[in-house]
């Protein structure tokens, strides 16, 4: 082998600098016409799959296309021959061989007809490809031509590998880019980072307060109406965190049956209880290095509030079941709409847990305080609607923007979501129904109008047609008149108008309707007994 030594450098360090066979076939194959004769060199790949060897690479030149795209189709009887000659990891010379081998025809592209050198590549249990010597005319190979050859088939070998891992790699990352397409499809986003509208304006607030605490360790807890986004913030912290390598595990306290909480949480041992087949990590063991989001956490059961309330001061676990402890590292950032204070004061939250958590609250404003949001997220919902329904992008109009802004949006951001969705269906690519997916049916003369309850004619013409702000201020006018300017209690407009008093403030303030100015109403109407 030493007396091939300088030959073996220069192709093993062709092989090595090039990541593609077709690079480093033409690179070296004009090195070695001083050593072997050949007017032609191939590589060829044995697709076991697809029962083929096809040529994946060519040390000159092609004459057509055909000859370097040539595939060789074989049958279940050859391709099994085939793999039997490479297993046996032998060099064949067609000349010194008298005549070709079936396997040896196999191999060969079609119209090679000259006396060849043929060699296995890879290893020998599991063979890739075979490497091909062409003499030129009637020339044929000495032993020591045999000798080189044999010895080029392991760098050769290495080189086929190198393609063959950057093919796989290649495929890999195509089919998860597609998975990602579709994921993004699904979910009607451009891109898999979570958007946050509003973090300039009506989130500014919070966005600064996420920035402040992110990069500490210590517990947040996201106070927040149903729908504002809490998860969504949780995420944020993560993303801006040390963690933000580690996983974010979202879990949702009370969906979880309070005999199963611990056992979901803390996880199990093998026979802690009928079922238990075999040990089973919780979401504090899966979220070690990261960040658990556990929502809803005023409607974890007492008797998990104390296990919990001990890996917040300690870090240490056991599973149910279990005899000895675990450590583990999890930031914890919980969430809730309810009133947790309200509930410690009730004995129904630990006080203890409630201090712990308590370090750092963020409370999100409902959706009805951020009115100047609403536009942006109309916009940002109408085109995640157009990607996951494939229908073209339609942007809210003015007026869309108008009625949704009237809107006190008991559900918040979600709820928004869901009516962009429904206006989106409902107008078919071409527009946004908004009013429709509102429940104002606003249609021909003669169609009624759900907010038409004040007793206006209804319209016949463009110019019949009320504003709904003023359908609407009359009517809550109308209310507070019969309750003499009240708001809340069971007699209260709000229990009347079957709405959130906080909602119908708001609206108050939107439309300008001063409750006060209703004290003063005539205390002997009889609207008022």
């Amino acid at each position: 082998m030493e007396k091939f030594q300088s030959v073996l450098l220069k192709v093993w360090r062709e092989a090595c600098r090039h990541i593609e066979i077709r690079e480093s076939v033409e690179t070296i194959a004009p090195m070695l016409l001083g050593d072997i004769p050949m007017d032609q060199l191939y590589v060829r790949r044995i697709d076991r799959q697809r029962r083929s060897i096809e040529t994946v690479a060519l040390g000159f030149p092609a004459a057509s296309p055909d000859q370097q795209e040539a595939r060789t189709e074989c049958s279940a009887s050859e391709m099994k021959k085939l793999i039997g000659w490479c297993t046996r990891g032998k060099l064949v010379d067609s000349q010194a061989a008298k005549r070709r081998a079936e396997a040896l025809a196999i191999m060969l592209p079609d119209g090679v007809e000259r006396s060849v050198l043929v060699g296995p590549l890879g290893k020998r249990d599991a063979p890739s490809g075979v490497l091909v010597f062409v003499a030129p005319g009637q020339r044929t190979f000495s032993a020591r031509h045999r000798a080189l050859a044999e010895a080029l088939l392991e760098p050769f070998s290495a080189a086929l590998d190198n393609d063959h891992q950057v093919r796989e790699t290649d495929s890999l990352r195509k089919a998860a880019e597609a998975e990602n397409r579709s994921l993004l499809a699904r979910l009607g986003r451009k891109k898999l980072a979570d958007t946050i509208v509003g973090a300039e304006s009506g989130l500014q607030m919070v966005m600064e307060r996420v920035e402040l605490v992110a990069q500490s360790d210590v517990p947040v807890l996201i106070f927040g109406e149903t729908g504002t986004g809490k998860e969504l913030i949780a995420r944020a912290i993560h993303a801006r965190s040390r963690r933000c390598e580690g996983p974010v595990i979202r879990v949702n306290c009370g969906a979880i049956p309070s005999e199963l909480i611990d056992s979901e949480l803390f996880g199990h041992e093998r026979g802690a209880f009928t079922g238990a087949v075999d040990v089973r990590k919780g979401w504090f063991e899966r979220a070690d290095g990261g960040t658990l989001f556990l929502d809803e956490i005023g409607e974890l059961p007492a008797a998990a509030q104390v296990r919990f309330l001990r890996i917040l001061q300690d870090g240490w676990l056991e599973r149910v079941g279990g005899q000895r402890p675990i450590n583990v590292d999890v930031r914890v950032v919980a969430a809730t709409h309810r009133d947790l204070a309200g509930m410690v004061a009730g004995s129904e939250f630990r006080e203890d847990l409630w201090y712990r958590l308590a370090v750092f609250p963020i409370v999100l404003p409902p959706l009805r305080e951020r009115a100047g949001d609403i536009a942006e997220l109309a916009r940002y919902c109408a085109e995640r609607a157009a990607t996951r329904f494939g229908l073209p992008l339609v942007l809210p109009s003015r007026e869309d923007i108008d009625l949704l802004g009237s809107y006190a949006w008991p559900g918040n951001v979600r709820e928004l979501a869901a009516v962009i969705d429904r206006a989106a269906i409902l107008g078919n690519g071409e527009r946004l129904e908004v009013a429709k997916a509102l429940g104002v049916l606003a249609g021909p003369a003669g169609a009624s109008r759900s907010n038409n309850v004040h007793g206006t004619a209804q319209p016949r013409s463009p110019a019949d047609v009320v504003p709904l702000d003023s359908v609407v201020r009359q009517h809550v006018q109308s209310v507070l008149t019969i309750t003499h300017g009240r708001i809340e209690g069971p007699q209260g407009a709000a229990a009347l108008l079957e709405v959130n008093p906080h909602t119908l403030r708001a609206r108050m303030r939107k439309l300008g309707i001063d409750w006060r100015q209703f004290r003063d109403s005539d205390v002997s109407s009889p609207s008022r007994r």
